[in-house]
């Protein structure tokens, strides 16, 4: 339930939150850098041991199976991914190892993933426990992540914040514009549609996955899709949030509301939505019509969170 409360915490100090939405995938062996490179969007084999970054995992024809986060230890590379998705995922994998020395295990049940957000996140991370920890900007706040062991009790750090819920972190994901698979992204959605390839997309490394798709639009196409995400600012519809959502210009049907929630310091309703090409542009007006209720909104300037890597 949302927290007034947890959300400020997240805004002027720090808050602690359970991400029960994330699960991690174990990825070893020799060859599992070079494997994995075949198989994601960005760049496993630059990425230095104790970094995270950001990634999707695609069909031949460009459509989202996952997002991803990659990490790299020492001994393993770490697949953090919806929780939803993580025993799928993990049987997938298995499935493209032939001769490859890789093995793909599931450490859901070793691994909790624990996010710290607010001005406070970077002193609490310097202060934090030992073990994995990692930089997380894509609320728009400052972050880390921890990978706990589950078995340990939690550090008496993390362990003194205020404990917040993932709906109160989802207003502020929302606010940030950024799009979480699942919800904003699905196994329709190619990335360039989500606008997370300055994030997700490496151009500069070698083949994987629907690259081709990826290529043929940005190079040919200009990068040009049919819709496209945006953020936007809704007025006149009090805390609504829910509930399906089409988006108009005059009597055109331009598109559909994916997340929504009442924004606190704007108070004001804020969504993300695609829309058709022609309306991407901020300070665009559409008609949001929510069941029986017709509102005002804006396209926001797109100054979401860059984690390029």
């Amino acid at each position: 339930m949302f927290s007034l409360d947890g959300y400020r915490a997240i805004r002027t100090t720090a808050a602690l939150v359970p991400r029960m939405d994330r699960a991690i995938l174990g990825v070893s062996g020799q060859d599992r850098t070079t494997w994995l490179q075949g198989l994601v969007t960005n760049d496993v084999v630059s990425l230095p041991s104790g970094e995270r970054r950001y990634a999707a995992y695609l069909t031949p024809q460009g459509r989202m199976i996952t997002d991803a986060y990659l990490v790299a230890l020492p001994d393993r590379l770490l697949l953090e991914v919806p929780a939803p998705l993580a025993a799928s995922l993990r049987g997938r994998l298995d499935g493209l190892i032939f001769s490859e020395d890789v093995q793909v295990v599931d450490e859901s049940a070793r691994m909790a993933v624990w996010g710290v957000y607010g001005p406070d996140a970077s002193a609490v991370r310097s202060a934090g426990p030992s073990g994995p920890a990692f930089h997380d900007p894509s609320f728009g706040v400052p972050g880390v992540i921890f990978y706990l062991d589950r078995s340990q009790p939690m550090p008496a750090t993390l362990a003194a914040l205020p404990q917040v819920d993932l709906e109160t972190l989802d207003v502020v994901r929302i606010e940030a514009g950024t799009p979480r698979f699942l919800v904003d992204m699905t196994e329709d959605s190619i990335p360039l549609e989500a606008g997370i390839e300055g994030r997700a997309i490496s151009f500069t490394k070698g083949c994987y996955i629907g690259q081709e798709v990826i290529v043929r639009v940005t190079t040919r196409g200009g990068g040009r899709v049919a819709k496209k995400l945006v953020r936007l600012w809704i007025d006149g519809i009090g805390d609504r949030g829910s509930g399906v959502a089409r988006l108009f210009s005059g009597d055109r049907d331009i598109g559909r509301v994916t997340s929504a929630a009442f924004s606190p310091d704007q108070n004001r309703v804020v969504a993300l939505g695609y829309v058709h090409r022609d309306f991407v542009s901020p300070g665009t007006e559409v008609m949001v019509v929510w069941d029986d209720v017709r509102a005002q909104a804006v396209v926001a300037a797109d100054d979401r969170p860059s984690e390029r890597g």
